[in-house]
């Protein structure tokens, strides 16, 4: 049996105690107006558990009870991670949301969950009162920052005076998360992540990464996302080391050299980047052509000393497929790289490859079996997973749960791959999700509904196409030409103009990564998609441009 995330929480504090537990990277004014300095501001393991029972108890005295769904919608901050701990601490479960969110995807997923409360940022407070107004009457809403409204609880004030709770009884059948794949209506799957789910793959995290107390986790991937959550958070406290949160910005490589890390966890586009600048930085001088031709370790090192400290181990990377000259380029230079493979739904790690290995391929994660569904004469075939990291389903969606969980609990990912010896080799990803470069997932089908109401529009398709070396969300549009000429819309250059026009209004309700961003992705089908007997697009024959 693996324990809860309360008990392995209340086990890290209980032994870490005055140990620095999380990093936050806050800007502050310097002294008479020099502009803005960066400060990694810190917080214990034992004041996060005295907050995390203090916020506990406030949470109780509003109604929160075991089995309530409460939502957590900010960007990672020491208020984020002491409510996600409190709200489990209460027996609930915790709804994390990603920010950028428009205010009708999140009134979709809050109603289909049945959501009770939310902890959410000052810019997400207008969104979740105007929610309020329209249909949740009933939700409590805490602003991690302080609100303008008496209606609106603020985080700091609750917890003043208030004793740790006692904590609700929980086990690892619980559900702890309820971690959204989808935001559409018709669409939205919500996978239960029991507290079994989620610790069994941290505790094999910590253990085949080899992490340890003296460890300083810096991260630049969300809590909100189950990656982030359970690598980058839980993975780091669980193993009594230090999580350093900061965001993707131009201010990264300053806060690479002040956190010091010994571990940096990101998405293939942050190596991308990080790669391309070191390979140009030596290009362009002889002493470091020299040095990296006569020993690429030695000059791994410098960079690593530069970058990040003299204690730095290795990168980490998930949530998009990792290039393997990066990969393979860090490691001739001593710098190792593990790479992750999973999904939402398997809380989330399935195989991890070892930090230097020079096979293709990952292992399978403790516990975790992995095998070919209908392997074709390559090999290739659906790879299929089963262990205690598996979700006990989706949310109120029996039918969606049936067509992922075999009778024999094989979750069925949906990604091509195939196996050599022990080692799981990915040929594929799933049928229509879409990886942005930044690890952001886009389900097309998300898209497809919001653009589905522009007139003109009689089918669509929505896709990932390439552009500049890079993935993006592309469309492809069978216009109905009888609304267009009514609009005086002959030609396909006008018809494009148009629809263009149309597309950038729909995109006001899609977050910032789910949007056709360029006009240079639409492209005008002549004909209606080919289709199967339910009536369905078949996407694989126009999933690329």
């Amino acid at each position: 049996m693996y324990p809860t995330l309360n008990e392995l929480f209340n086990k890290a504090v209980a032994a870490h105690g005055d140990k620095i537990a999380l990093r936050m990277l806050i800007p502050k004014e310097r002294k008479r107006g020099r502009g803005i300095r960066l400060v990694l501001n810190e917080i214990s393991y034992s004041r996060l558990g005295e907050m995390v029972g203090r916020l506990a108890t406030a949470l109780d005295e509003l109604g929160v009870k075991k089995g309530d769904k409460v939502a957590l919608i900010s960007k990672p901050r020491a208020a984020w991670a002491t409510a996600f701990f409190a709200i489990l601490r209460c027996g609930a479960t915790v709804l994390p949301l990603d920010p950028e969110l428009q205010q009708g995807e999140i009134e979709r997923i809050l109603a289909e969950a049945e959501v009770r409360s939310a902890i959410v940022s000052g810019l997400k407070v207008d969104d979740l009162q105007q929610i309020r107004e329209k249909r949740l009457h009933d939700i409590s809403i805490i602003s991690m920052d302080r609100p303008d409204s008496d209606d609106v609880y603020f985080l700091d004030k609750l917890v003043l005076g208030k004793n740790v709770f006692p904590e609700a009884d929980v086990n690892a059948d619980d559900m702890a998360v309820l971690m959204y794949t989808s935001g559409t209506t018709g669409n939205a799957k919500g996978a239960m992540l029991l507290h079994r789910n989620i610790s069994s793959n941290a505790l094999s995290g910590v253990k085949v990464a080899d992490i340890a107390e003296s460890d300083n986790f810096l991260t630049i991937v969300p809590w909100y996302h189950i990656y982030g959550l359970t690598v980058s958070l839980l993975v780091p406290l669980f193993a009594g080391s230090t999580a350093t949160y900061a965001p993707v910005d131009r201010n990264l490589t300053t806060v690479m050299t002040k956190a010091r890390p010994t571990v940096l966890l990101g998405v293939p586009k942050l190596y991308n980047v990080l790669y391309s600048k070191v390979m140009t930085s030596i290009e362009g001088s002889l002493l470091k052509r020299t040095i990296y031709k006569l020993s690429p370790t030695l000059m791994g090192k410098l960079v690593s000393k530069k970058l990040f400290g003299k204690n730095f181990r290795y990168f980490t990377s998930g949530g998009a497929p990792f290039s393997r000259e990066v990969a393979n380029g860090f490691r001739r230079m001593g710098i190792g790289v593990m790479e992750g493979y999973g999904l939402t739904e398997t809380a989330p790690v399935l195989a991890m490859c070892e930090r230097f290995t020079t096979e293709p391929g990952m292992v399978a994660f403790e516990n975790v079996e992995l095998r070919i569904d209908n392997p074709d004469a390559s090999g290739v075939g659906e790879i299929l997973a089963r262990g205690p990291n598996i979700m006990a389903g989706y949310y109120k969606n029996e039918a969606a749960t049936a067509e992922v969980i075999d009778s024999d609990g094989w979750f069925h990912t949906g990604d091509l791959g195939r196996m050599e010896g022990d080692r799981l080799i990915l040929s594929g990803r799933a049928k229509n999700v879409i990886v942005l470069e930044t690890g952001k997932n886009v389900y097309p089908e998300e898209v497809e509904w919001e653009l589905s109401t522009i007139i003109g529009i009689e089918e669509l398709l929505v896709y990932e196409a390439n552009r500049q070396g890079a993935p993006v969300v592309a469309v492809k549009i069978y216009p109905k030409w009888s609304d267009l000429k009514e609009r005086g819309i002959a030609t396909p250059d006008q018809a494009l103009d148009y629809l263009w026009e149309e597309i950038k209004k729909h995109n006001e309700n899609l977050a910032p990564f789910k949007r056709i961003k360029y006009r240079d992705v639409i492209t005008l089908v002549d004909e209606p998609f080919e289709k199967s007997v339910k009536m369905d697009i078949k996407r694989y024959k126009y999933s690329k441009a």
